[in-house]
C-alpha cells in the first residue's frame, strides 16, 4: 500500500506517456478530435487527462475509488446534494454548517419543495430523531467550520446506512490526510480545493469523493449538464499544490496547535474552539476519528464589539478575509453579525473570531495576538 506521500508525488504523473516530463503538462484545450485515435477523450466538460491527474491523487488520498474535480467548493457540494435530492426530499444537517451549503438547501432547493432540518450535529439520537419518510441525505462537516464541533462518523453512518439514507460530508478542514470519512462509511466525500488542498490562494475548485458507479452519475449528470467542471489550468495548479500537501499541513497543525493553546491561557479570552485541545469536550472522538489538525480555530475576546472590532483590524500578520487554508494567516468575524437570538439560532457565539493560522512563524503570530488583545481595553 503506497503512503499518502508516494501517492502526492507519484500517482497518475505518467512519465512515459509525457515523454519523461517530470510535471506533467496542462491540457489546455476544449476539445480532443479523433479522426485517427479514439483515446476516449471528447470535451474538457467531461473529462480531461491533467483533471484527471488531479482525481486520481485525491480519490488515492481518500481512499475512494473515483474522485471528480470542480470549479468551485459549492459547485462540488451541490452536485453531490443534487445527485441524491428529488422533489419533495428531506435534509438532515448541522446548524452550524458552511453557511452557502444551508443557504442553498434552506432557500434554493425550497422551487422542488424539499425540506432542511437543522441539528447541532453533537449526537446521534438527533440526527434519529429527525429523520422523516422522504429523508435522502444526512449532510455533515466536522469540524463545523466556526465552533470547530464534532459528529460521529461511524455512528452516524450506521444508522443512515440501515435506513436507506446517503450520507455526504465536507471535509476541506481535515483534509484527506487527517481524515478519512470513507473508511467510516460515508457515501461521499466534498472537499472546498480553493482551501488546504490549493494552499497558495490561488485556486477555486472543489472535488467529490466516492464510489466510482457515483462519480460516473455525477460526472454525466450534474457535472456534465451544470457545466462546473474544474479548467485544466486550475487542475495543474491543484497537482503542484498537493505536491507540499503533507509538509504544509504539518506546519499548519504545529502553529495552530500552539496557538490554540496560548490563547486558551490568555486572560482576555473567554472560550477556545480547537477539536486539538484536551479541552475540548470531543476531543477523544477527534482523536478516534481524525489522524491531525488544520491550522483553522476559532475564540471570544474578552471584550464588546467595538474592543473585539478595534483588536482585529490591530493585527499586523492577519489579513480579513472570508476564506482560509492558505500560507497566510487570517482573520473573521462571524461572531460580530450576530445578537444572542441568531447567535442561538446560527451555533455561533456573540464576539467569536475565526482565525486560519498561516505558515508565518508561530512565535510572530502570538506576539501579535497578545500585543491585539493587550491593547484591546486601553
Amino acid at each position: 500500500m503506497k503512503s499518502k506521500e508516494d501517492i502526492i508525488a507519484h500517482l497518475g504523473d505518467e512519465y512515459d506517456r509525457y515523454l519523461g516530463a517530470i510535471v506533467p503538462p496542462i491540457f489546455q484545450n476544449s476539445l480532443f478530435t479523433r479522426k485517427t485515435v479514439n483515446h476516449g477523450y471528447t470535451y474538457t466538460r467531461v473529462a480531461n487527462p491533467t483533471t484527471e491527474i488531479a482525481e486520481m491523487k485525491i480519490a488515492a488520498l481518500e481512499g475512494g475509488e473515483a474522485a471528480r474535480c470542480f470549479s468551485s467548493g459549492m459547485a462540488a457540494i451541490t452536485a453531490a446534494l443534487a445527485h441524491y435530492l428529488e422533489k419533495d426530499s428531506h435534509v438532515i444537517c448541522p446548524r452550524a454548517v458552511y453557511t452557502p451549503t444551508k443557504g442553498f438547501l434552506e432557500t434554493y432547493m425550497k422551487k422542488f419543495g424539499c425540506e432542511v432540518t437543522l441539528v447541532s450535529g453533537d449526537s446521534v439520537e438527533e440526527f434519529e430523531q429527525a429523520i422523516r419518510p422522504n429523508t435522502k441525505v444526512i449532510y455533515l462537516e466536522s469540524p463545523l467550520s466556526n465552533i470547530f464541533t464534532l459528529q460521529d462518523l461511524e455512528a452516524i453512518s450506521a444508522l443512515a446506512n440501515s435506513r436507506g439514507i446517503a450520507t455526504i460530508i465536507d471535509n476541506t478542514w481535515a483534509t484527506p490526510l487527517y481524515q478519512n470519512p470513507l473508511e467510516y462509511g460515508i457515501d461521499l466525500v466534498v472537499h472546498s480545493a480553493s482551501k488546504y488542498l490549493g494552499g497558495h490562494s490561488d485556486i477555486l475548485g472543489g472535488v467529490v469523493v466516492g464510489s466510482k458507479e457515483t462519480l460516473e452519475a455525477i460526472t454525466h449528470n450534474e457535472r456534465s449538464m451544470f457545466g462546473a467542471v474544474m479548467d485544466p489550468h486550475q487542475s495543474w495548479l491543484l497537482i503542484r499544490s498537493l505536491r507540499t500537501l503533507p509538509v504544509r499541513m504539518k506546519q499548519h497543525q504545529e502553529n495552530g496547535l500552539k496557538v490554540a493553546s496560548f490563547l486558551e491561557q490568555h486572560p482576555l479570552v473567554s472560550a477556545v474552539c480547537h477539536p486539538g485541545l484536551t479541552s475540548h469536550p470531543q476531543y477523544e472522538l477527534g482523536r478516534k476519528q481524525m489522524t491531525g489538525y488544520s491550522g483553522l480555530l476559532s475564540f471570544v475576546p474578552k471584550g464588546d464589539k467595538q474592543q473585539i472590532m478595534k483588536m482585529m483590524k490591530s493585527l499586523r500578520y492577519f489579513e480579513e478575509g472570508p476564506s482560509w487554508g492558505g500560507f497566510e494567516s487570517l482573520i473573521n468575524s462571524p461572531g460580530l453579525w450576530v445578537n444572542e437570538e441568531t447567535s442561538v439560532l446560527a451555533g455561533i457565539p456573540v464576539g467569536l473570531l475565526r482565525i486560519s493560522v498561516g505558515l508565518e512563524s508561530a512565535d510572530s503570530i502570538i506576539d501579535d495576538l497578545d500585543r491585539a488583545l493587550n491593547e484591546m481595553t486601553r
